[in-house]
């Protein structure tokens, strides 16, 4: 009797956890919340990462939690998806921070510095370096949540109507170029314009500006560059591995029950690594029908790189004495990338030239 006792109470309690399991669910509030994109549906990568959040954070929570993405321009114009956030008028958004740097030169840290982290250093310094930490405390004060929000990868230099072989070719050039490098070559003569993903080819194809970068052979490819300016430069040395992020208001973030909170920490992780992926598996075969259609590629000379190079250290060191957010996050990030550096030029460094030289 005791036996089919135990075993009556055994059943009864995998029933009780099978009906709890979903009534846990079921206790979860359905919410529905609007995503705001810096970015034109037509870029499959780029934008592709904020349709990656959604689907997964529905797929998390059984369908309860819901994100509806918008591209650029049609809830809040492309380079105001930070504001939007801020005020409510979206709950999240997704964005490449250094477009903010009018605000504060220290958002640059949550993409790309010039001369900065590749992809790989920069998630290794967000997730294990101390990054992360000083990014939350930062945005915070802007009332709100960053998440990882997807790479480029090192980005391309640019589509240039004429060539540009010494400094001072750069004087005079309006060039479309965001964040701090806008500002790293302003001492070199050029006029920065900061301008949307989606309004770049009219303002070459017009010749309002003279050049522009975008990210590299798979995008710029289907936004037609190489129709108005043929030459095509690399190395993009402001952006060796820009990260976009994902901004939740960090009063929507504070409502949400923890498993959703799980979810979208989640979710954005799965959409960081997949837009590197794609950039890496998609840009190679790009570039090889960029220069098939006649697309000259050329290299920044070391003249240009050195004399940039030069102009970012003078502008990091006059914003470290005048902004304490950005001296408070640079010096340890700078720590981090001599680190970093480093044990690249031991191991990696040393396969991938070696590689490189056989497989030409």
């Amino acid at each position: 009797m005791q036996r089919r006792d135990f075993i009556k109470s055994a059943a009864a309690g995998v029933a009780a956890g099978a009906i709890a399991a979903p009534a846990i669910a079921q206790s979860n509030p359905t919410i529905n919340w609007r995503l705001a994109s810096s970015f034109p549906k037509s870029l499959d990568t780029i934008f592709g990462a904020a349709e990656i959040l959604a689907k997964r954070v529905s797929q998390l929570t059984q369908g309860k939690f819901n994100i509806r993405t918008f591209p650029g321009g049609e809830i809040v114009p492309a380079l105001q998806v930070l504001d939007a956030v801020q005020a409510g008028t979206v709950e999240i958004g997704h964005s490449a921070s250094y477009y903010y740097f009018g605000k504060d030169p220290t958002f640059a840290f949550d993409t790309a510095i010039p001369f900065g982290l590749t992809s790989r250093q920069q998630t290794a310094w967000m997730e294990q370096g101390g990054g992360k930490q000083l990014l939350r405390d930062f945005f915070r004060e802007y009332g709100v949540i960053n998440l990882l929000g997807g790479n480029t990868g090192c980005q391309m230099g640019g589509w240039f109507r004429r060539e540009v072989n010494t400094p001072k070719d750069l004087s005079g050039l309006k060039m479309r170029v965001g964040g701090f490098a806008g500002r790293v070559m302003q001492r070199l003569g050029v006029v920065p314009q900061q301008i949307a993903g989606g309004d770049i080819y009219p303002a070459l194809e017009k010749g309002t500006i003279d050049a522009a970068e975008w990210i590299g052979p798979y995008d710029d490819e289907k936004l037609g560059f190489n129709r108005v300016a043929p030459n095509y430069y690399s190395p993009g040395w402001w952006e060796a591995g820009a990260q976009l992020s994902f901004y939740v208001s960090a009063k929507d973030w504070d409502k949400l029950p923890k498993d959703y909170q799980a979810a979208l920490e989640v979710a954005s992780y799965e959409a960081h690594v997949t837009m590197q992926a794609m950039y890496d598996a998609r840009n190679p075969t790009a570039l090889a029908r960029l220069l098939k259609e006649g697309v000259k590629l050329r290299y920044f000379s070391k003249t240009i790189l050195d004399a940039c190079y030069k102009a970012a250290h003078e502008v990091f060191d006059e914003e470290s004495q005048k902004n304490p957010h950005f001296k408070k996050i640079f010096e340890p990030w700078q720590r981090f990338q001599r680190d970093q550096n480093q044990w690249s030029m031991v191991a990696e460094n040393q396969i991938q030239t070696y590689l490189i030289g056989k497989s030409r």
